[in-house]
């Protein structure tokens, strides 16, 4: 499929997609597809439908983008809320296309050219679809929405100004514990505040997956959230395997940083509010505004290899980011597509810490990723991999960079790659606490609001055991910290990747000491197979350990913690 043409992203023109047109051509591919008698013609069939859908998901994405930047576009607000409610709608049709493809004679000649995992993909989502949950699916979407306009609407007044969620959040590692304290109190009353919303949207979006999970002739909603992940060559009891491991080798070391930490910055007890802080006179901090740290990237990613500074150029010159934090736009950060155009995209809101420098490392890891897929594989559909692969790109893209710190953070590189690799094994906790939690959410979907609150409370204490959020806290010592945490709602069983794909990160740093040549073989490896392959395969092909194997935690991480160590104790 050649990529389209086109000058930035902004001039590129939004058309509401024909859902009935699209109603119309699934079915006449789809009878293309029962009657074809020669696999050239079934071909061209898949061909054609890749053509369409690209389209289809390009005007998608540039509504879809256009919708986060502002939240209060009645305009895009709309065309979002269309989207939901049609697009179940035609999964049907697109269902009864996929089911052609596998009933297909021709089968053995579609693995052959497109590898087997197109079509076990294919199966996949045939076997996750019921037209029972197509009105379950638009409310699913409204909820979710819901949820990101309320914290986009988000107003704290601080330090002379009306702040967002985003916008406080880089007060959490003042130097002055004082304001860190009167930072996080605020953080906190906006969520006490939406307590009861944020409660009932949550009990509504675990009742309405619960469904779908029965409809689907499941105990629950797990193994559907499971195939919704993509999984198909691990389970459950993999991934319980996995949080053990972070339990007896990650937390414990974890508890011996935060000591060290609070003597560094002289309390005599890590609170919620100091952990953010890293260093006495404060965190290293970006030099520059956004134009600056862009350009910065684009000398990173020029000495980084050809294939990098190829892709920073492209990204720069089409203006596929949106980084300035702005009022109503929606606080998350992320990395999409726009099929027509081979495009990545890059979503965020800077706000003057160093996760600015993050998103120009981990989404544009992802970027990059996308990027290289898009023009090594045949298919759109091959062009994104698992989603326990996809983080592998970014979180190991934000080790790359640390021989570029000083561009960012000029004398106070030094401090960057030691508070950034301190925050990368810390994260891994929380990240497997957000997994269980999960687990046990929807294994138990009739739990209250403020059951599943102390669910979150009893986690902290068994991932984060020096978690205290002082006493002055009247909601977040209670459990209410994981309202923040948009993954929880939007996206089920997606956050276990994170700390996953964490290990992977850790095994390619690693390689970098040893052997930067062959670290670079393997990493630009599991960027251009994109979805080709299933997840363990694709670990085997980037010469990755599976983490949930026996050992495979400490064996990912002793790198770091072995340079940690030696850190704190000088």
């Amino acid at each position: 499929m050649e990529n389209k043409k086109f000058t930035v992203f902004s001039d590129i023109e939004y058309v509401r997609p024909d859902f009935d047109k699209i109603r119309t051509v699934c079915q006449e591919l789809t009878a293309r597809v029962s009657q074809a008698k020669s696999y050239a013609e079934l071909k061209r069939c898949i061909l054609a439908q890749e053509e369409f859908s690209s389209y289809f998901d390009t005007m998608a994405t540039v509504m879809s983008i256009r919708h986060t930047v502002d939240t209060s576009d009645k305009f895009y607000e709309a065309e979002d809320e269309y989207f939901n409610q049609a697009f179940p709608e035609v999964l049907p049709y697109l269902q009864a296309f996929n089911l052609a493809l596998l009933n297909s004679p021709f089968r053995a000649e579609i693995d052959e050219e497109y590898g087997a995992q197109f079509l076990k993909n294919v199966q996949l989502s045939v076997d996750s679809f019921s037209e029972k949950n197509v009105a379950l699916m638009q409310e699913e979407s409204e909820l979710i929405n819901r949820y990101q306009k309320l914290i986009a609407s988000c107003k704290i007044e601080f330090d002379g100004e009306v702040r967002n969620i985003v916008g406080i959040e880089k007060y959490f590692s003042d130097p002055n514990r004082e304001i860190r304290k009167a930072a996080a109190k605020s953080y906190e009353e906006f969520f006490q505040k939406n307590d009861k919303e944020l409660g009932e949207i949550f009990d509504r979006l675990v009742k309405i997956r619960h469904h779908m999970g029965v409809n689907m002739g499941f105990e629950n909603f797990t193994p559907l959230g499971y195939m919704q992940q993509g999984r198909l060559d691990y389970g459950a009891k993999e991934v319980a395997s996995f949080r053990q491991q972070v339990l007896e080798e990650i937390v414990p070391f974890c508890e011996k940083l935060y000591k060290a930490q609070a003597k560094r910055i002289g309390v005599d007890k890590i609170r919620f509010y100091d952990e953010a802080l890293i260093f006495p006179d404060g965190n290293a901090v970006p030099i520059g505004d956004s134009a600056y740290l862009v350009e910065q990237a684009r000398k990173m990613y020029h000495d980084m290899s050809k294939e990098t500074g190829e892709f920073i150029d492209f990204m720069i010159e089409h203006q596929l980011m949106d980084l300035d934090n702005k009022p109503n736009k929606a606080a998350t950060g992320y990395m999409t597509s726009l099929a027509d155009y081979k495009a990545p995209f890059v979503y965020s809101c800077f706000n003057g810490t160093t996760g600015d420098v993050d998103v120009l490392t981990h989404e544009m890891g992802h970027a990059f990723a996308g990027y290289m897929a898009m023009r090594t594989q045949p298919l759109q559909a091959l062009w994104s991999e698992p989603t326990d692969i996809a983080e592998i790109h970014s979180m190991s893209m934000e080790q790359f960079a640390y021989p570029y710190a000083e561009l960012f953070f000029g004398e106070k590189a030094e401090q960057y790659r030691f508070q950034h690799l301190q925050e990368a094994i810390t994260f891994v906790p929380f990240g497997v606490a957000v997994d269980e939690y999960q687990h046990i959410v929807y294994e138990n979907p009739n739990l209250t609001p403020a059951e599943r609150t102390n669910v979150w409370h009893e986690l902290e204490k068994k991932y984060m055991p020096w978690r205290d959020y002082g006493e002055e806290s009247e909601f977040f010592s209670l459990g209410g910290w994981w309202y923040h945490k948009l993954h929880i709602y939007h996206y089920p069983f997606y956050y276990i990747n994170y700390t996953l794909t964490s290990m992977g990160a850790m095994e390619f740093k690693k390689k970098l000491a040893e052997d930067k040549t062959a670290c670079w073989q393997d990493y630009m490896t599991i960027c251009k197979l994109g979805g080709s392959l299933g997840y363990l395969d694709t670990l085997r092909a980037a010469n990755l350990a599976v983490p949930f194997e026996k050992g495979g935690v400490k064996r990912a991480v002793s790198y770091a913690i072995e340079i940690l160590n030696k850190q704190i104790e000088e």
